[in-house]
Formats: C-alpha cells, structure tokens, sequence
C-alpha cells in the first residue's frame, strides 16, 4: 500500500500541490506558535543590574492561593506580581551573618531620569531609567571612568551609555526627575557598567533611601561570595538564613526575572496568547486541510472509482488516502517547521516593536515545538483525507464510475449529522460568549465562536451554497444571458466544488471581521466611557515617569479651581489570584471630576479604609456595598478595605478604585500617571494660569479632554498591535488557502473548459461565465461570513460592554470585503487564463 501511494504521489504531483501549501503553512504556523509558548514557559532573562551578584535576594514576586480540588486535595497556585516585592532592612542584618558571604549589598531602586537641555533622558530606546544609591554599584559592578563617587546630596554619578548619549559630562548640571520633585544635581562622574536595556543614576545611600521612601524596606540584598565558597553553597545558606521572613533567593536567570518585571509578565502574556494562537491556527489549518484534500479527493474520482471497479475495498482505498495524506504531511511539515523560526523571529520582532515584551526576552528555539508541529500538521493532513475520503470509499463500485463524472446530488446523512451537531455547539459557545465580561475569558471563546459557525457552514455548505446559487441565478441569467446562464447552471450543479471554495472565503471574512472589529468595539466603548466619567475640563499630564505630586499642589492654587484629582495606576490580585485593574485616586474633590456612574452606594463615601468596585470587579469577587474587599496590591500588600460603591464603567477605568494613599506606597512608580483637574463655573484663562504654574516642572503639560482621549484612543490603538499581528497571520493563512484552492478547483475544470470552446463558446464567453461565478462565490461568502461576524460579535459587545451593537468602522469593513473580493477575482482569473492556453482537442484528450 505504502508503493502505491508513493507511485500516485510521483505520477499526481500537480493534484497533490495544493494540499502541499496548505499543510506547509500551516506547520510553519503552528510551529512559531510553539516556539513562542516555549519562550513563555522557558525563555531565557539573563541579568544586567545583578549581573555581577550571583546571589541575589529579595521578596517574592508571586502570590499564592490554595485551591482545592474536587478529590479533597489541595493545589498551591501562583500567579506574578505586577510590582517589586521589597524586603525589610532587618533581612539584610541576617544575611550579614551568613558563611561564605564577602560582601552583602543593600539595592534601593525607584524611577529616575536625568533632564538635559529640555529633554527627558531613559534608557536606550526608550527603555526605563532607574536610580540607586551609589552602594550598590558593586552589584553589576560599575567602575567610574570619569570624575568621583557622589559625595554629597546634590550630586550624582550616570551611567557611561546615557552620558554618551546626551552629552553629559562630570561637572554638568542637571534636573533630575524622580518619586519625589524634580531635583537639579550636579554630575560629580561618569561610570561604566555595560548596561544596554537601561539607564542608572547614582545618588548618595542617605538620598536614595529619602527619593526611593519605601520606609526602610529595599528591593534587593546582592550576596558576593567569597574566594573559598561557590554560588550554590551560599543560595543554600542564604536561603536558610531568609527562612519565615517572606524574602527569596534567586540565582542564574531568575535575577532576570526579578530585575525585569515587564519581561516576565511578557512571558505570562505569551503564554496566553501563543497557546490561544496556536490552538486556533491548527484549527484553521484542520478546516482548511479538509477542504482542500476533499476538493483533491473529487477531483480523483475516476481513478478511485477504478481502483474499486478492480476490487479494491474501502478499508484500502481509506488506507491508500491516508497514507498519501501523511506522506504529503511529512514532505510539507518538515520545510514549515525550518520557516516557523523565521516566522517566530519575525512575530518577536514585531513585538518588541509595539512594546508588549521587552527586548531582553530572547526567543526559545528548540525541538520540540518542531516536532509537535510535523506531528500536529501530519495528523491534521491524515485526518483532513481520511474524512475527505469517507465518502467516494463507502460507494460501491458501480456507482463509483457515476460518481466519477455526476456530483451527488446532497450530503450524506453523516455529514447532515455533523453539521446540526456543530451548529447546535455554535450556538451554546456564542450564548457562553454572550455572558463574558473580562477579555482573556471572552478572546479565545470569540475565535472559538467563529471557527465553530464556520465549521458548520463548511459541513452544511452543499446545502447553503445549492441554496444560493438557485436564488442568485435569475438575477444572473438576467445580466447576462449568455455568461450568467453557464455561471447559473454550473453553480447548481457543483454546489459540493463550490462549497469547498466558499468555506475558506467564508472563513476569512469572518475571522477578519471577528479580530478586527472586536477590538474596535472595544475601543469605542473605553473612549465612550472616558467621554462619560471624565468630568474634569483639564488633565495633567507628562511623559516618563509621569506627574510629581509638586503638580497637583502648583494646579490646586491657581485660581478658578474647583477640585484636583491624582491617579495612580497599578494591578492587584484577588485572593483567587484574579487579576484587577487598580487605580488610586485622591478622594477630596472626586465627585467633581469622575463620574463613574454609581450603581449602588455613593463615591462622595470613598476615604481610609474604603473601596470603590467596578460591576465587574464586584461580580467577579462576589461582593456588594457594605461587604470587606480583601486583595493584594501590586507588590503583595494585602487589604480589606469596605465596599462603599458599585460603578457601571469599567472599560474606560480600572476594577479598583482606592485612595490614593493607600495604592502609592506599594507601586514601584508612585508618580501619577494624570491629574484632573475642575475648574469653577464661569472662571477665565484657567488652562492659561494652569500651564503657568508648572511652567517649571519638566515634562509636564496641560491638556483638555479631547486631547487626553485622543492620547489615550492612540495608546490603545497601539497595545492591541500585539492581537492584530498575532492573529494578522493566521488570517494570511486563511487567504492563502483561499487562493490555493480557488486555484485548484479552476484548473481542475481544464477539460470542462475545452468542451465549451469545442461547442461553439468564445474564450471572452468563459472568461464570462467564470466571473460570474466568482461573483457568486464572493456573494455567498460575504454574506456568510458577515451574518456569522456580526453574531459572534453581537454577542461579545453584549458581555464585554454597554454598547446595543458592535462598532464596525465602514472603511475597514470594506477593506475587508474589498480584500476578499479582489482575491476570489484575481486568483480565479489567473488560473481560468492558464487553462485556456491549451488546445481545447488537446485538453479533451489528455488523462487526468
């Protein structure tokens, strides 16, 4: 058996091609997903800071939940922290008492960036700029290169690369911006550590202990060892010296993690999104692979049919397919999986660019995403040709040579089965859709919606498309009499080789429409609820690290204001280690400036010891006004403030809304990320007065409402550059199965083609005929693939938001229609043109 299938394969290499592109796509996509989960289970962080520190120890970075499971027993979960985790002072007088420890340093570091000539300096690229205390130095280590340590309060030392970059050198002076206000120092030197993803200011211990003000708490203790004791040795001692106080110890890699926070949560995010990717791209590349080996088993019905007419029984035939199948799989899944590491570079690329992992998080290329693609991609091929092949194998041979030239004329009974089986499951998922109001619950449920309503046009898709065909072919006949007659007629005939063109098409439209449009409903609700509960005329805002407090009190003075709020930012997690949004916000005034649209209590209530909940959040933890909170901040804190208020906006703000008081001391920037501001009924040149007042203050600007919602409809614009370009690729996928088998089923009617001409048709009248029923194919697929869009968008809009309707943007919905028309077109057109070139005695003549 395995002979003959190699003998077809060599003899059938053109019908075998299209299933060859199909699955070579599909294993390099599958492939770059695994490499990209592997990235988020095991992708190297190596260190900068603690580079030089083999030892490093310091709060633990997870929070822990048991969970019991449904046998009685106990689970221990952990989910990352959103902030640095400190540890206490007295941990470091342990520590000094530790054998084997030369050198024990104490690490405080908070956000600082140098202001020269204007400008706010980071780190390369744009990367962060953090200051320490000139202590701990040692740590990467740093050597000066240039002037002296920081003797005094107003001086500091900056890192070789910044001053590099902006031309500072000892003896300068520059403002420094910081936790605290602006300070203006003079650089006493210049040091040189080799830091490429970061910038460091050093202070003197006494002020980066007052700018840093974490209350005698640090963010990491380094351990050096001495010349008789190896790293491993003293990780083992200092880990028995911590024991019962909540710190950690990290060695190797781990110092990565715990000095880039931004990169291990960038692993976290990876690991949801490329296993969400992944499992829908091998979805797409089954339902594809389907229909592309089911168009290639129809167009082998004559050489099936004699294979059975010869004896062969259906257990052969479906073995002989199969086996061709794995074949194809191998030869097209090894050269994929060799691709999916230029894909998966060029995804890491990508993301690095729009900023959702950090350049420090190398990409993990191993074998076993390579061998779980071949295996994923040959599997997906036997199966795709073992129910492609279900059918023509059953039928018994006299029937085969029928079939070979007449298309049945509906399903069969299985394939109805399936297809009411599938639908009735699409719906269940869009009514669960329905009912999801956080988005990594309802994101891969939606793609799932849509694969599962394209699934069942693709089982249902003789009878849907049959259907069609009958009601558009008057209106064809209509227009053209000649060339709509012939597209009329053959689309009712070959409902099955025009069903297997419009799933694809189908699928395209509506995963575009899906992914496109879900994200800009999205983005309209938040700006729409932006526009609702912000009440203040004007925001302060400012660039990295954000607004000092200095500019709340300069607003709060001017005359013709009314209130000011400050907003700090963070995450948080529930004692289930759910995830929150936080924000905290100065409760004075508040009721002037947000309107968060009270549903239950009142946000006038909100002060020490309270807590304002979103829906959502309140849903979520299963609280009501009156009720204790309890939750830990970003950095682990835990707190049990009291609900006093339940809002309705919360796409357009955080789930947690605290006092600010409570949130800033457990953020590693406490700086705000905006102020707004109120400005009394009928005051003048108030925006005027306002940028006066922090004329002095750098980086820090006055805006209005539109503005700041503009700003922020770009940031998001942005953060969801991730999901377009994830998804970006299997929607390629998807068009590039489009026109493989449009292709294919076209060339395959060569010799129908050839008997047309032989009859009198012009070569101008198939031209026609063909773009009539491309005409018809894109109808149906448009048509199709919008109703079931609108549906699973429908019923995302309806859990995740306020909105009745999902927002589609007209433009983009054309594009997405235009794209899916001009690729029926042009990939019809080309291979029409192909197979007219031949003689038509010719083509009636030659073998399949």
């Amino acid at each position: 058996m395995l002979s003959l299938a190699l003998a077809t394969l060599r003899t059938r290499k053109a019908g075998f091609a299209g299933a060859f592109v199909a699955l070579f796509f599909a294993a390099a996509l599958v492939g770059a997903c695994g490499m990209l989960l592997e990235t988020g289970l095991r992708g190297g962080i190596p260190p900068e800071r603690y580079a030089g520190t083999p030892v490093v120890v310091a709060g633990d970075q997870n929070a822990h939940a048991v969970k019991k499971k449904k046998d009685g027993k106990e689970k221990m979960k952990s989910k990352p922290l959103g902030e640095h985790v400190g540890v206490s002072a007295d941990v470091a007088e342990r520590l000094g008492s530790v054998r084997g420890a030369r050198a024990v340093i104490r690490e405080v570091s908070f956000p600082a960036y140098v202001v020269k000539d204007g400008r706010t300096l980071g780190g390369p690229d744009g990367s962060d700029s953090w200051g320490h205390g000139w202590s701990s130095a040692a740590l990467t280590p740093f050597r000066l290169t240039a002037g002296h340590a920081p003797g005094g309060q107003n001086e500091i030392v900056v890192d070789a690369a910044l001053a590099r970059r902006s031309g500072i050198k000892p003896g300068d002076t520059v403002t420094v911006r910081s936790a605290s206000s602006p300070g203006v120092y003079r650089v006493s030197g210049i040091a040189d550590g080799g830091l490429k993803r970061q910038a460091a200011v050093f202070f003197t211990a006494a002020e980066a202990d007052r700018l840093a003000a974490r209350s005698g708490r640090l963010s990491a203790i380094g351990l050096v060892p001495d010349a008789h004791t190896d790293a491993a040795t003293l990780a083992d001692s200092a880990r028995k010296a911590v024991a019962g106080t909540g710190a950690k110890v990290y060695t190797g890699d781990d110092r990565g993690r715990l000095e880039f926070l931004d990169a291990a949560k960038a692993q976290v995010m990876l690991l949801s999104l490329s296993g969400t990717l992944g499992a829908t791209s091998l979805l797409v590349a089954i339902l594809v692979v389907v229909g592309t080996f089911g168009l290639s088993v129809r167009q082998r019905h004559r050489e099936i049919a004699l294979l059975r007419a010869v004896a062969a029984t259906p257990r052969q035939v479906r073995r002989l397919i199969g086996r061709e199948a794995v074949l194809v799989g191998v030869a097209a899944s090894v050269p994929g999986c060799v691709a999916s590491v230029a894909v998966a570079r060029w995804l890491r690329a990508r993301f690095v660019e729009a900023g959702a992992i950090p350049d420090v998080l190398d990409l993990s290329v191993g074998p076993f995403p390579m061998f779980a693609a071949v295996g994923a991609t040959t599997l997906a091929a036997w199966g795709a040709a073992r129910i492609s092949s279900r059918r023509i194998a059953m039928i018994r041979p006299t029937e085969a040579l029928g079939e070979a030239a007449i298309e049945p004329s509906r399903p069969g009974i299985a394939r109805l089965v399936a297809g009411a089986v599938c639908l009735a499951g699409s719906v269940v998922v869009t009514v669960v859709l329905g009912g999801l109001s956080t988005e990594p619950a309802a994101t891969p449920v939606t793609f799932l919606a849509a694969l599962l309503w394209v699934t069942t046009v693709a089982l249902l898709g003789p009878v849907i498309t049959a259907m069609s065909a009958r009601a558009l072919g008057v209106p064809l006949r209509l227009l053209s009499p000649a060339g709509g007659y012939l597209a009329a007629a053959n689309t009712v005939a070959a409902s099955r080789r025009l069903a297997s063109v419009v799933t694809p098409l189908c699928l395209a439209v509506t995963m575009s429409g899906t992914i496109l449009f879900a994200q800009t409903t999205l983005g309209h609700a938040a700006e729409q609820e932006k526009r609702e509960g912000i009440t203040a005329q004007y925001v302060l805002t400012a660039d990295a690290p954000g607004v000092p407090g200095a500019a709340a009190d300069a607003a709060r003075r001017v005359a013709g204001v009314e209130a000011v709020t400050e907003v700090v930012e963070t995450n948080g997690r529930g004692l289930g280690l759910g995830k929150y949004t936080v924000q905290g916000v100065t409760p004075e005034g508040l009721t002037k400036t947000m309107d968060l649209r009270t549903t239950s209590g009142s946000l006038a209530r909100l002060g020490p010891g309270t807590v304002a909940l979103s829906g959502n959040g309140a849903s979520r933890a299963q609280v009501a006004v009156g009720d204790t909170f309890r939750m830990r901040l970003g950095d682990g804190t835990l707190v049990s403030p009291k609900v006093v208020t339940i809002y309705a906006l919360q796409l357009g703000f955080a789930d947690v809304t605290l006092p600010r008081d409570v949130v800033a001391p457990h953020v590693d920037n406490s700086l705000n990320t905006s102020v707004l501001v109120r400005a009394e009924p009928g005051a003048k040149d108030v925006r005027r007065n306002l940028a006066a007042a922090v004329r002095d203050l750098p980086g820090v600007r006055v805006a209005d409402r539109g503005e700041v919602r503009a700003e922020q409809a770009a940031q998001q614009r942005a953060n969801r550059r991730v999901q377009y370009l994830a998804m970006g690729l299997v929607i390629a996928f998807t068009a590039i199965a489009v026109v493989n088998t449009l292709v294919m089923a076209t060339t395959d009617r060569a010799r129908e083609f050839a008997l047309l001409r032989l009859v009198g048709t012009t070569r101008r009248q198939v031209l026609r005929m063909t773009r009539w029923e491309s005409g018809v194919v894109a109808v149906i697929a448009m048509v199709l693939g919008s109703v079931l869009g609108l549906v699973v968008l429908s019923a995302f809009t309806s859990g995740m938001t306020r909105l009745g309707t999902p927002h589609v943007p007209v433009a983009g919905y054309l594009a997405v229609l235009g794209v899916a028309v001009g690729t029926t077109f042009l990939a019809t057109e080309a291979a029409v043109r192909m197979a007219l070139r031949g003689r038509p005695a010719d083509m009636i003549g030659s073998r399949e």
